[in-house]
C-alpha cells in the first residue's frame, strides 16, 4: 500500500480530526482558501484538482500555474503507483493459480478466487447458501488482508473440542426443561455403503429446540438388537421420567425393537412418524375396491403413451413428467399419476381417433382395447376425477400442516376438516363408507394415540364433540394406560378433564375463554390449569411433543460414516448436525 507522504495534497491542508480511528476520513481545512470539509483524501485530491461531483468544491483561491503544478504532483504519483502494481504482478506470474495484486483487487477478482476454491476441492455449491460460510466471509472483510487460517491440526484439535463444548453448553441449558415439557427421542437410520452397516442417528426434540445426540453405525445381522441397545441407552441418558415418546423410521430395514423397549419401559410411547404415516394412509386409499381400477387404469394409459411417442416421438407431444409443484407429487405418488392423465383428457381422445394411434396399436403385441375405451369413454375419467375430489381436502390440508412445527393434535383436526370436506362434495355414500372405515380401522396403527390425548387437550380444539369420536376416544383411553399405571392415578385424570370439559374454576374464567385460541396451548395450561394440576402436568408434556422425523432425515443424510469409530470422526458429525439444526431454526 502507498504511504500517506505519496499523497502530496495532505500538505496543502489542515487535518484537526478523524472519524474512525484508522479510516481515512478526516475533518480538514483547505490552505488556500481556509474552507472546512470532512472527508478522505479523494477529496482532498478533487479540491485542489477542480474535480466536481464528490462532495466538495474547487477551491477558488488556486490560480492555473498552481494547480498545473497540482496536476503535475498527481500524474507523477499515479505513474509510481502502476509501476509498483506492474512490479508485483510481474512477481507473481509464475503460475496460473498465484494470487491477484491484493493492493487493486475487484470484487469480479475475489467472485473468481472463491470459485476456483469450490472447484478445486470440490466442494458443493450449496454451501454458499450457509449461514455460516457468510458469518466467515464477513468476518474476515473485517480482520482484513492480514488474516491467516488456523492450521488442520489446530482446526480438528482445539477448535473443534471449542465448538463442541460450546454447543454442549447451550445442550445443557435446553436439557433443564426436559422435566417440565417431556421430549421425545427420534431416531433414523438407513443401511450404508457396499458392506452393509446400517447408520443409527439419534436427536431429541422439545419445545427449547431440536438436538443431535449421536450418530452410531451397527451390523445389519444384529439390527434389531442394537437399535434396542442404543434407544435403551439413550433413554437412560436423557432420564427415562423426561422421555414421553420414542418415534423411529429406520428406512431400508424390517426391523423393529418396540416390544423390547416397551417392556422396558412401559410409560414410554412407541410413535410412528405422522409424515410417513400419512403417506400410507394415501396409498392405502387409492387401493380402494373402487379406487384401484382408476390408479391401474390411469398407469396403463401412461404405459401406452411412452410406448406410442417412442414408436412416433412426434405424434404426441404432452409432457407426462407432470408438474413436480404439484401437492400430489410427494404426498400422493398414485393420485399423481392420476392428475397427470386427468389433465390431458382433450388431447388424449383426441389421440385415440387419429390414425396414428391406430397404426402403432398394429405395431405391438399388447391388446390395448381397454385402454382405448377409458380413454374415449366417460366412466374412467368420472372415477378419476372423484378420486381426486376425495384426496384432494387430505393432501392440500396436510401440506399446509407444516409437519415439522404442528402441534400434536393438529393431525387429528386435520382428519377431521378433510372428512367434513368430503362430505360437502357430494359424494356418493358408497365410497365415502369405505373411505371413514378405512380410516377408522387403520388410524390405530399409523398415528400415536398421542395425536388424540393432544386433540382433547389443546384449548384451541375445545368442544369440538371429541367424546363422541370412537377413534379419538380409543386414543385417550390408550393414552391413559400407558402415562399412569395406576387406575387411582387415572381415575384423578379423567375426572380432572371432565373439569376441563366443564370449565371449572379458572378455566371459566373471561381471559382463559379470550386465549385459547390467542396463546399457544402449552402457556395457556401454565397460566390457566393450575386448579387441575394432574390433567396440566399431562398436557403440557403431551403437547410438547412432535410428531415427524422428516427434519432430522434431512439433517443427517450428508453425514457419511466418515470418521466413524473414533473420537473424532464422533466429535466432527456431532458439532456438524448441531450446527445444521441451529441454521435451520
Amino acid at each position: 500500500m502507498p504511504s500517506e507522504s505519496d499523497k502530496w495534497g495532505w500538505k496543502h491542508v489542515s487535518v484537526f480530526g478523524g472519524f474512525d480511528k484508522g479510516s481515512g476520513t478526516k475533518r480538514w481545512k483547505c490552505n488556500h482558501c481556509n474552507l472546512p470539509y470532512n472527508g478522505s483524501y479523494s477529496r482532498v485530491r478533487a479540491h485542489l484538482l477542480g474535480f466536481s461531483g464528490v462532495g466538495v468544491k474547487r477551491c477558488p483561491a488556486i490560480d492555473r500555474s498552481l494547480r498545473e503544478a497540482f496536476q503535475s504532483l498527481e500524474e507523477e504519483r499515479t505513474a509510481q503507483k502502476k509501476k509498483r502494481a506492474s512490479a508485483i504482478v510481474k512477481h507473481g506470474k509464475c503460475s496460473q493459480t498465484s494470487r491477484p495484486n491484493m493492493t487493486c483487487v475487484t470484487k469480479e477478482d475475489v467472485d473468481e478466487i472463491l470459485a476456483r476454491f469450490f472447484f478445486a476441492d470440490g466442494l458443493d455449491a450449496n454451501i454458499i447458501n450457509s449461514t455460516y460460510f457468510h458469518e466467515m466471509i464477513k468476518a474476515i472483510a473485517v480482520f482484513g488482508p492480514s488474516y491467516e487460517p488456523p492450521s488442520v491440526q489446530e482446526l480438528s484439535g482445539s477448535f473443534l473440542t471449542k465448538e463442541k463444548e460450546r454447543i454442549e453448553k447451550s445442550a445443557a441449558l435446553v436439557r433443564e426443561s426436559w422435566p417440565h415439557t417431556g421430549c421425545t427421542i427420534l431416531c433414523v437410520g438407513r443401511l450404508y455403503g457396499p458392506l452393509g452397516s446400517f447408520q443409527v442417528n439419534i436427536f431429541v426434540s422439545s419445545p427449547r429446540g431440536l438436538s443431535f445426540l449421536k450418530a452410531m453405525s451397527v451390523n445389519v445381522d444384529a439390527l434389531c438388537d442394537s437399535v434396542a441397545s442404543i434407544l435403551s441407552n439413550t433413554i437412560v441418558e436423557v432420564e427415562p421420567t423426561n422421555v414421553i415418546q420414542i418415534i423411529a423410521h429406520l428406512a431400508d430395514a424390517n426391523t423393529c425393537p418396540e416390544s423390547r423397549i416397551l417392556s422396558e419401559f412401559p410409560h414410554i410411547f412407541w410413535s410412528p412418524c405422522s409424515s410417513h404415516s400419512f403417506c400410507i394412509l394415501m396409498d392405502e386409499i387409492t387401493e380402494l375396491d373402487w379406487a384401484k381400477p382408476v390408479v391401474l387404469c390411469a398407469k396403463e394409459i401412461e404405459k401406452c403413451i411412452v410406448s406410442l411417442q417412442s414408436f412416433s416421438p412426434f405424434v404426441f407431444t404432452q409432457n407426462l413428467k407432470g408438474c413436480s409443484n404439484s401437492q400430489f407429487y410427494k404426498i400422493a405418488p398414485s393420485c399423481f399419476t392420476v392428475q397427470k392423465i386427468l389433465e390431458i383428457k382433450q388431447e388424449l381422445q383426441e389421440l385415440a381417433a387419429r390414425e396414428e394411434w391406430k397404426q402403432w396399436k398394429l405395431s405391438i403385441p399388447e391388446d390395448v382395447r381397454s385402454v382405448e375405451a377409458a380413454i374415449l369413454g366417460e366412466d374412467f375419467w368420472n372415477r378419476a376425477y372423484m378420486l381426486l375430489q376425495i384426496c384432494e381436502p387430505f393432501v392440500r390440508l396436510f401440506a399446509a400442516l407444516d409437519i415439522d412445527r404442528c402441534l400434536m393434535g393438529d393431525v387429528h383436526e386435520w382428519r377431521v376438516q378433510a372428512l367434513d370436506a368430503v362430505k360437502n362434495m357430494g359424494i356418493g355414500s358408497g365410497a365415502l363408507n369405505q373411505l371413514e372405515e378405512l380410516i377408522e380401522n387403520r388410524w390405530d396403527m399409523l398415528f400415536s394415540p398421542l395425536h388424540s390425548a393432544a386433540y382433547m387437550l389443546n384449548p384451541r380444539y375445545f368442544g369440538r364433540g371429541q367424546s363422541k369420536d370412537k377413534i379419538i376416544m380409543r386414543g385417550w383411553k390408550t393414552t391413559l394406560e400407558r402415562y399412569e399405571s395406576e387406575s387411582t392415578g387415572r381415575r384423578v385424570l379423567r375426572m380432572q378433564l371432565s373439569s376441563y370439559w366443564q370449565l371449572k374454576g379458572s378455566l371459566g374464567e373471561e381471559d382463559a375463554a379470550d386465549c385459547r385460541d390467542k396463546m399457544d396451548p402449552v402457556a395457556w395450561w401454565e397460566n390457566f390449569g393450575f386448579e387441575i394440576p394432574h390433567l396440566q402436568t399431562l398436557a403440557i408434556k403431551v403437547l410438547s411433543q412432535v410428531s415427524s422425523v422428516v427434519m432430522c432425515e434431512e439433517i443427517w443424510q450428508d453425514n457419511g460414516t466418515s470418521g466413524s469409530g473414533t473420537e473424532r470422526g464422533e466429535d466432527i458429525i456431532y458439532v456438524q448436525n448441531n450446527l445444521r439444526l441451529n441454521s435451520r431454526s
